[in-house]
């Protein structure tokens, strides 16, 4: 048997190949996924597939083990990061296709506050998640998220403050959406360490998300429901 580190991913077959990016995602290793990810693409797979199966379902297990406190900040930083390098091969693959997306978050930090690890680690799981991100970066007043909605008319508004003091500025711009009539479009979710489901209530927000692998979680069944109400309306 030869060791885990002769593995030669080209040598493995395509289920085996799957696998063996699942677990290299889990370890972090961003050139393995990449090497991966093009030998998927060579043997004739088309990107969403290599996204959904390889990618997606390998950062499933991440997400879940994240919650679960089996994996911690770092290590998911890293595994978002090998999975970055693989969407950054199939990214311009996937618009060129047409490929289906779950659906548009807009995300950004809140004004006054230049925190991001949270946030950051929120949008590339969501990545992850098939969802196309919009990042807006750290200390955004109202216009920011307006600019962004109106652009890309996202189904979800993502919010982070890590700073009591800047917290009350989420019930501004979601006071903001109300009176331009938009806030029924969009599902607003809410996180940072001094948030809590009450605060979330509280300013009118969709849920609170503790960490990145509920924000998923959420975004998911909200999204979902969004599109079972309408199609049934």
């Amino acid at each position: 048997m030869a060791d885990e580190e002769d593995i030669v991913l080209s040598e493995l077959s395509d289920d085996e190949l799957v696998l063996q990016m699942h677990d290299d995602l889990y370890d972090g290793l961003k050139e393995e996924i990449e090497e991966g990810t093009e030998i998927l693409l060579a043997r004739g797979w088309v990107p969403y597939k290599v996204l959904t199966e390889a990618l997606v379902e390998g950062m499933r297990v991440v997400g879940e083990d994240f919650r679960d406190g089996i994996l911690f900040v770092p290590e998911v930083l890293l595994s978002a990061n090998a999975m970055k390098a693989g969407m950054f091969i199939l990214r311009p693959l996937l618009a060129a296709t047409g490929a289906p997306k779950q659906g548009t978050m807009v995300i950004g930090t809140v004004k006054g506050d230049i925190h991001d690890i949270g946030k950051n680690l929120v949008g590339m799981m969501m990545e992850g998640a098939g969802f196309e991100v919009i990042d807006l970066g750290i200390n955004n007043p109202v216009e920011d998220y307006l600019a962004a909605i109106e652009e890309h008319k996202p189904e979800i508004l993502g919010m982070s403050a890590l700073l009591t003091t800047t917290m009350p500025y989420m019930k501004v711009v979601i006071d903001t959406l109300k009176e331009k009539g938009i806030r029924d479009d969009l599902i607003v979710l809410v996180g940072g360490a001094p948030l809590n489901e009450e605060f979330g209530s509280a300013i009118g927000a969709d849920a609170y998300c503790r960490d990145a692998a509920v924000a998923v979680e959420t975004a998911r069944e909200l999204v979902n429901r969004k599109h079972n109400q309408m199609a049934t309306a």
